[in-house]
């Protein structure tokens, strides 16, 4: 895949439950959940960063794959992790993967900081999607921009 033909994820982690339900994920453990995960697509590629904030970076060829049919794959490996480590679905933390195409200037044109161009992904595990969705204020600042440039999954348990 040439640059211009890959799309690039880069990922981060927002834990916001308590670790009494489920432990939060190491660095490691987070990248082997969508190594495992994505293993059935050859054609991405799942690579763990060493970055303050972002995690994992995902590359997968454009014209196969939309930014959003990735982030349901990256929620379905979440998802998947996470009902191996409990016998009840009434468990599950709501998961959302939150993107955005990033506009602005690179902060840093380190090899794993996002760039222009770039997905920005937060993979969230909360209790309430709902309340998440609204402590971050997400309907206000997505009002104006389009599919091509954000987009929301959801896995709501409960």
């Amino acid at each position: 895949m040439t640059k211009s033909e890959t799309g690039r994820m880069l990922l981060s982690h927002n834990f916001d439950i308590s670790e009494d339900i489920f432990p939060k994920l190491s660095l490691s453990e987070f990248t082997q959940v969508f190594t495992d995960g994505l293993s059935k697509y050859p054609q991405i590629h799942v690579r763990e960063l060493n970055h303050a904030h972002w995690m994992v970076e995902i590359l997968f060829p454009r014209d196969e794959f939309s930014p959003p049919q990735v982030g349901e794959f990256c929620a379905q490996a979440l998802v998947d992790k996470r009902m191996s480590q409990t016998k009840s679905d009434d468990a599950l933390p709501d998961i959302l993967i939150l993107g955005g195409l990033k506009k602005t200037p690179p902060l840093s044109d380190a090899p794993d900081a996002l760039q222009t161009g770039e997905w920005g992904i937060d993979v969230v595990e909360t209790q309430s999607a709902e309340s998440f969705l609204i402590g971050i204020e997400w309907e206000t600042k997505t009002a104006n921009k389009t599919i091509e440039d954000v987009f929301k999954i959801e896995k709501i348990t409960g």
